[in-house]
């Protein structure tokens, strides 16, 4: 990605657009009191987080009993609720449904390739499904300090356990499929991308027509598998995006916010919520409400106005898809394919100057 002499001043830079993970399927209720259980709790969380500045709501769904839920009906019957409650806000269901172990001793483990793939079926459909690039480790806790932990269940030894071991399953065959299907369902995928190598596996995937639509993934930089919340590692992965990317940073705990600033101030996007981060101060904990208001209150700081749920939806590109490769790659800012033959043999990037 390009930058230019003028990138950093606010009025060349899209509006900020908040996206807020508040329902925080790695965590119990009893870990925050601001993780909402009801239906009703979880649709005025999104009414208070929209009214706060987000306009990008990450939807998981919990059981009565505050387990994680993997009863799509039970997403069915959330997406209708928040289609009625925040109409302007743009809805992201978590591709990996629930990955929480619901009882004592059982492992953090990603649903099955068939059961993601029924996301695509969701009525009210939502306007994005993420999907995590790639089969990874996803070890959180590497980088959770006994700080962060304290007084969570992430502090108890069974809990870290699982979520230390903690990994995710996708391949070519389901990424394939799975954006065939949302894309067949009007869906749009917002990539999760944990390094380069996961930013290099989408490239390849659009050069050989698996993908037609715009490049809106986040930076996921929780460590363990993940890019870990270095500023060289950012400075790296903005160096590969191409230019027309919608890039949002996401991060782990309180190394959400100086990540986040940093994206504020470079034109891009941010994630904030309980899934993601549970404190501000350390030792002082922070709802999802108030990890919004401070983005909203650094954004204003750097006179970059914060997003409304129609310019979000006008910068995500959300209905938009594409009818070609060429097109793909031309309207994400990606150079052509060197030729028509593009495929398995010699999938690689595009080089700077063809030869």
């Amino acid at each position: 990605m390009q930058f230019f002499d003028d990138s950093l001043l606010p009025e060349t830079q899209d509006p900020l657009v908040i996206q807020v993970a508040p329902y925080a399927p790695s965590f119990f209720p009893r870990d925050s009191d601001d993780i909402p259980l009801s239906y009703d709790e979880q649709v005025q969380n999104a009414v208070d987080c929209y009214n706060a500045g987000a306009t990008v709501l990450h939807v998981h769904v919990r059981e009565p009993d505050g387990s994680g839920s993997k009863d799509l009906d039970r997403f069915n019957e959330m997406l209708d609720r928040l289609r009625t409650a925040v109409p302007k806000m743009i809805l992201q269901v978590g591709g990996s449904i629930s990955f929480a172990p619901k009882n004592d001793g059982e492992a953090a483990l990603w649903l099955s390739d068939d059961t993601r793939h029924m996301l695509a079926n969701l009525s009210p459909a939502p306007d994005q499904v993420t999907l995590a690039v790639n089969t990874n480790q996803m070890n959180v806790m590497e980088l959770i300090t006994e700080d962060d932990a304290r007084g969570t269940s992430m502090g108890e030894t069974n809990y870290a356990e699982a979520y230390t071991e903690m990994y995710y399953e996708a391949g070519p065959k389901f990424m394939k499929e799975h954006m065939k299907r949302l894309t067949a369902a009007g869906i749009q995928t917002h990539f999760m991308v944990g390094c380069a190598r996961d930013l290099e596996t989408v490239e390849r995937l659009v050069r050989s027509g698996h993908y037609l639509g715009p490049l809106v993934l986040n930076w996921v930089a929780i460590g363990g598998g993940h890019d870990g919340p270095n500023p060289r590692n950012l400075m790296e992965f903005i160096n590969r995006l191409p230019q027309n990317a919608v890039f949002t940073v996401e991060g782990l705990m309180r190394n959400v916010y100086p990540l986040c600033a940093m994206g504020i101030a470079m034109g891009f996007h941010v994630r904030v919520g309980q899934e993601d981060n549970l404190w501000g101060r350390k030792g002082e904990r922070a709802t999802s409400v108030q990890q919004i208001e401070k983005m909203v209150r650094i954004s204003e700081e750097l006179y970059r106005p914060i997003a409304t749920g129609e310019e979000a939806r006008r910068i995500y590109k959300i209905g938009t898809f594409y009818s070609s490769v060429e097109e793909t790659l031309r309207e994400n800012g990606w150079l052509p394919n060197r030729n028509n033959n593009f495929g398995v043999a010699n999938v690689r990037s595009a080089p700077l100057m063809a030869a």
